[in-house]
């Protein structure tokens, strides 16, 4: 993963002038308060939220980072710091100056097809590479088709905007709908798999246009365009291609096709007669200069009506009129300017705003419904604490009413004990005496036969204290220990 420095860029860059805007992207020059150097700063405003429309996700962020650190080629605009805060990420590039190729072109008094294959092949070369990464643009239009310097004879051409590329991985399909109609692949509109081959089609439309300053499947409305693609509707009109080789209509052709398979690779296109041919031995019909110059004159009208960044250049009889007309917009363009930009932080602003809104809400949602849970568990455990006091209460009662009905047994049964052991007392006593009795009856009988006289009373008063006590077990014990005496 990318890192992005948490540093302000203004802190290490002075701003300038804008460049360049798209649908959620700012361009505009800077310079490297360190070392002087200018660069190209791309602001892209993030998504705040998920469920928000506005900005750019964090992923397709990321995904355009990632490839342009990969890259290093001298038909790519080169990557050279990133900067991120809570709006934006700021992408600092090499900064290409030249201005569109298409713009370059259509400012030339006349265009031949040499020229036109040299800047062909700087497309090719850095499409070459990007393929041989396995990254596809997926954005090839005139737009992002730079110069680095258009104050040269042939000027070096970049490739920038890589928002929508992709790294096409092996075994893993991939689908979308993105780019511009004008020069999407049919594969892109008909929603099946892509992969590097849309490029090569793109670069078709782009050399058609070069070639004639005609778009090859452009309609009046954006349906009848994707219609016109998906059925591969084009034909080399010979208004515009009167005087264009063979050799090119060839290449354009075999690039246009609907088939991925039979579509030229890159490797294919650069190997193709029409780019690989020199000057001197390539085949071409006669040219007239009158025509050539309205090849340019048409590739003009073509970039002034679609893709330039030029001002048309108008004519006014009445150039007084014109020029108040002129200041009019100009002032209006200020004040729209400064309406925009004021709108544009007020946006910055209310985006913060609904964004911290947002974390807080979903906060406060999360922390409410943990409470009630909490609540909702807690009411439950009391519930079920207030039963088992309710249970513990009756167990509490019962056990009472057992220990009073024990008591009530005990106090009565504590009574016949203390009956029975007076009783026992009594008996144990009358039990003495009567062996003292029988002690003294002993002495005075003493020639008398014992055994009879003895067992006869011992009986007698055993069945006397059987009678009494009405306890067999207690007399049957003591009629034992009686007769063990005796003996």
């Amino acid at each position: 993963m990318a890192f992005f420095k948490q540093q302000k860029v203004e802190d290490v860059y002075d701003i300038g002038e804008e460049l360049g805007s798209g649908q959620f992207a700012i361009v505009k020059k800077c310079q490297e308060r360190s070392t002087g150097v200018e660069y190209a700063a791309k602001f892209i405003k993030k998504r705040q939220s998920r469920a928000s429309r506005r900005g750019v996700s964090q992923e397709e962020i990321q995904r355009e980072v990632t490839i342009l650190q990969q890259v290093l080629h001298p038909n790519i605009v080169k990557l050279h710091d990133i900067y991120e805060n809570k709006t934006d990420v700021v992408l600092i590039l090499e900064l290409v100056s030249g201005g569109e190729l298409f713009d370059f072109l259509a400012q030339k008094e006349s265009l031949s097809e040499e020229e036109a294959t040299r800047f062909i092949k700087q497309i090719l070369d850095g499409v070459n590479y990007l393929h041989s990464k396995k990254i596809a643009h997926f954005d090839l239009k005139p737009e992002n088709i730079m110069l680095l310097d258009k104050n040269i004879p042939i000027p070096h051409i970049k490739l920038i905007d890589f928002g929508l590329a992709h790294k096409i991985e092996d075994g893993v399909e991939f689908k979308n709908i993105f780019g511009t109609p004008e020069f999407v692949a049919p594969e892109i509109v008909n929603y099946e798999p892509l992969g590097l081959a849309a490029d090569m089609w793109s670069i078709g439309v782009i050399t058609y246009i070069l070639l004639s300053g005609a778009s090859p499947f452009l309609g009046e409305t954006k349906q009848e365009t994707l219609a016109n693609i998906t059925a591969v509707n084009y034909d080399f009109d010979e208004e515009f291609f009167s005087n264009t080789s063979d050799l090119a209509k060839d290449f354009i052709q075999k690039l246009l096709v609907k088939d991925t398979r039979k579509r030229l690779t890159i490797q294919e296109a650069l190997s193709h007669p029409w780019i690989t041919l020199k000057e001197e031995t390539k085949v071409q019909e006669p040219r007239k200069v009158g025509s050539t110059q309205l090849k340019t004159k048409r590739l003009r009208e073509y970039t002034i009506k679609c893709h330039s960044s030029m001002p048309p250049n108008n004519t006014y009889i009445n150039f007084e009129r014109f020029a108040r007309v002129v200041e009019d917009i100009s002032r209006t363009e200020r004040g729209c300017g400064t309406l925009a930009a004021s709108r544009d932080s007020l946006q910055e602003d209310v985006d913060a705003l609904l964004s911290i809104y947002n974390e807080k809400e979903a906060w406060y949602k999360e922390e409410n419904e943990s409470v009630r849970h909490k609540l909702s568990q807690l009411k439950y455990e009391c519930r079920k604490i207030e039963s088992l006091r309710r249970h513990l209460q009756e167990d509490i009662k019962a056990v009472d009413t057992s220990l009073a009905g024990v008591a009530g047994k005990y106090t009565g049964l504590q009574g016949q004990y203390e009956s029975l052991r007076q009783e026992l007392s009594e008996e144990l006593r009358w039990i003495q005496d009567l062996m003292s009795s029988f002690q003294l009856e002993n002495e005075v009988c003493a020639n008398r036969n014992f055994d009879s006289v003895f067992s006869k009373d011992v009986n007698e008063s055993l069945m006397e204290l059987l009678s009494r006590s009405r306890c067999e077990e207690f007399l049957a014990g003591l009629n034992l220990g009686v007769a063990e005496s005796h003996q």
